[in-house]
C-alpha cells in the first residue's frame, strides 16, 4: 500500500464503528489524523488512544448539517496540520424507522440533513481547501447497501443513502479533472454500534437467522474491513478509480 506518512487524513462520525476504525487505520499509515464528530468525550479518546500509539491526531466537534461547523472543521484540519489529502464523510444517523403514513417531517428532515446534506456540506469545503492547496486529494462518502436496497419503514434512510450515489457521481465529475478522486464505499452489516440499535429492533432472532445468512460470508463485518476498504480508495493503488462505488457487504446485495 503507498506510503501516506506525512499526509493529512480528515474523518467525520468518527467517535465510534467505522469512523473510529477508519481514523485508526490512517493513523497506522502515517497519516495525520482530524477527528470529527458530535460526541466531544469520545473523540478525545480517540485522539489521546493515536497519540499513544505514537501518531498525530486532533479532534474537533463537528455537526454536518451545519454550514458554519463544517467550514470551521475544515479550517481547523489546515490551521493544525496546513494540508488535507483524504477526507471521509462518514457522518450518519439511522434516525426512526416509521412508516410513510407515520414518519414526521421533522424525522425525515433531520436524517437528511445529517446524511446527505452533510456529506454536500463536507464536499463543499474539503473541496475548496483541496483546491486551493493544488495537491490533489482524494474524498471517500460512506453509503451503505441501502444506497441499493430499500425496506419497510426505512424510507428517510435509504433515499438518504441512495443520493449519496448521485451526489458522488457528479462531483468526481467536477473535481477528478482536478486531481481530487471522489468515490462513494457502501458497507454492508457490520458490527457497530448502529448495527447493534438495528439488532435490539428486529430482535436477535431474526438477526441472526433471518439477516446475517444472507450474508455468503454468513458474519457481519467488522469496523477495521470497512477500514481497510477506504484506505485503499484513498491510495494510489486506486488512482484510476473515481466516481465509482465500492460495496463492502460479505455478498449480502447479491441476495437481496
Amino acid at each position: 500500500m503507498s506510503n501516506m506518512q506525512g499526509k493529512v487524513a480528515l474523518i467525520t462520525g468518527a467517535s465510534s464503528g467505522i469512523g473510529r476504525a477508519t481514523a485508526e487505520a490512517f493513523a497506522e499509515k502515517g497519516a495525520n489524523v482530524v477527528v470529527a464528530a458530535r460526541r466531544k468525550a469520545e473523540l478525545e479518546s480517540l485522539v489521546a488512544s493515536i497519540q499513544e500509539k505514537g501518531g498525530k491526531a486532533t479532534a474537533i466537534r463537528t455537526d454536518v448539517s451545519v454550514a458554519k461547523s463544517v467550514e470551521e472543521m475544515v479550517a481547523h484540519t489546515i490551521k493544525v496540520f496546513g494540508r488535507l489529502d483524504y477526507a471521509i464523510n462518514n457522518a450518519g444517523i439511522e434516525g426512526k424507522f416509521n412508516g410513510i403514513t407515520d414518519l414526521t417531517e421533522r424525522d425525515w428532515d433531520q436524517v437528511i440533513d445529517i446524511n446527505l446534506k452533510g456529506a454536500f456540506l463536507c464536499m463543499k469545503y474539503e473541496a475548496k481547501a483541496m483546491l486551493k492547496l493544488n495537491n490533489g486529494g482524494a474524498i471517500v462518502n460512506i453509503g451503505s447497501v441501502n444506497s441499493f436496497l430499500g425496506f419497510p419503514t426505512g424510507s428517510a434512510y435509504v433515499t438518504s443513502k441512495h443520493g449519496l450515489i448521485g451526489l458522488t457521481s457528479s462531483v468526481s465529475a467536477e473535481l477528478a479533472p482536478k486531481g481530487i478522486r471522489v468515490n462513494l464505499l457502501c458497507p454492508g452489516v457490520t458490527d457497530t454500534p448502529m448495527h447493534q440499535r438495528l439488532r435490539g429492533i428486529v430482535g436477535d432472532d431474526l438477526y441472526d437467522k433471518g439477516l446475517l445468512p444472507t450474508v455468503h460470508l454468513q458474519r457481519a463485518g467488522r469496523p477495521e474491513e470497512i477500514a481497510k476498504a477506504i484506505i485503499f480508495l484513498c491510495s494510489d493503488e486506486s488512482s484510476y478509480i473515481s466516481g465509482s462505488t465500492l460495496t463492502v457487504d460479505g455478498g449480502l446485495t447479491l441476495t437481496m
